[in-house]
């Protein structure tokens, strides 16, 4: 299976779910690159950026698990599988 590259965007919308969050981010820490975390005091949210790389089942495990965390929203975008082959 191929491994894709791309980014992971987190909304926390309860800070008492960041906790979880960060147990599951922890438990995936072999796909992360890089993290990046804003608190938006005035709007009592944070929102957290991961760059992943890894392959496609490990991604949507991680998103899948971050997902039905309460009271937070993921997106993401991945590389096309084939882009990542193009540069071996």
């Amino acid at each position: 299976m191929s491994k894709r590259l791309g980014v992971v965007g987190i909304v926390v919308e309860d800070l008492a779910s960041a906790p979880e969050v960060n147990a599951i981010l922890h438990e995936f820490a072999e796909l992360v690159v890089g993290r990046m975390g804003i608190p938006h005091r005035d709007r009592h949210v944070s929102v957290i950026s991961i760059i992943v790389d890894g392959e496609n089942d490990q991604i949507s495990a991680m998103t899948g698990r971050l997902g039905r965390v309460r009271n937070i929203s993921v997106k993401t975008a991945l590389t096309r599988e084939n882009a990542a082959q193009q540069e071996a």
